[in-house]
Order: structure tokens, then sequence, then C-alpha cells
């Protein structure tokens, strides 16, 4: 890859993030039975590592131990802004204690004890392929 394209990459990544960071709720799509499943989930990242936190007893954590390709959508709901970003990637149930408190809500008290609850899970995300639309230019493509 040579300097103009890792600046192109690094460009992208910039506005793939700063999508990211407007965004709080993403559609998230794991494989049931070969079939999509869909479910609009709270996602946080880092860079472009993407957090979702969940219910380790939840059936999208049975999904993901059959068939850990995922899928997220997020930015539609962004009024006239129109970006829109598509994530494909592999999800893992991430054993990171310290992510497990860096994620922790106060909301989450709602569903879980606290960080320490063995039913409270991080699933991470690590991208293989993004695609960024904008309203000025076509579809742009990240890969890892």
């Amino acid at each position: 890859m040579d300097n103009h394209q890792l600046n192109n990459k690094a460009e992208l990544e910039q506005k793939i993030i700063s999508t990211l960071d407007q965004h709080h709720i993403a559609s998230f799509a794991t494989v049931e039975e070969g079939k999509p499943k869909q479910r609009y989930m709270a996602m946080q990242h880092d860079g472009l590592d993407i957090h979702l936190a969940t219910d380790r007893r939840s059936a999208k954590v049975d999904e993901l131990k059959q068939n850990p390709n995922v899928s997220l959508l997020l930015g539609a709901d962004a009024g006239d802004k129109h970006e829109i970003v598509e994530i494909e990637g592999k999800c893992s149930i991430t054993s990171n204690e310290q992510l497990r408190h860096t994620m922790w809500k106060e909301e989450y008290k709602q569903w879980f004890k606290g960080p320490d609850d063995p039913n409270y899970v991080v699933l991470d995300i690590t991208p293989n392929t993004i695609i960024y639309y904008d309203h000025s230019t076509e579809e742009q493509v990240w890969h890892a």
C-alpha cells in the first residue's frame, strides 16, 4: 500500500469513527440456523473496535458460539447528515475484565447487579469490512 492509499485509509477510518461517535444504537445481526437475525443494541467503541453489552443467557450468545460472523448497520437515524456505516466482522465474548468495567453503565442495573455480574458479558466485534456512505460521495470501503 503506497502513502496515498494509507492517507485515504486513515481519512476513511476517521470518517467512520466520527460516525460511530454520533450513534449509540445499531442494528446487530447474527446468524440463527443459517438465517440472519437482527436486533437493535446499544453500542460503544474504541476506534474501530465495537463493543456491545448483553446477557450471557441470551440467544445471541448461543448464536455467536455457533457462528461468529456478524453485521452492524447504523446511521440512518442521523437526520440531515445521512452518514451510514455497515460493518461486517467477527464477534467474540470477551474475557477482558477491564473492558467489562469500562463499558459498564448505571442503566444496566435494570438487568445486571453490576459489572461483576456473571451474566453481564461484552461482545467484542473485530471488523473485517466497513462500508461508509454519506450524501456527497459514493460508498467507500475499508478493509482490515
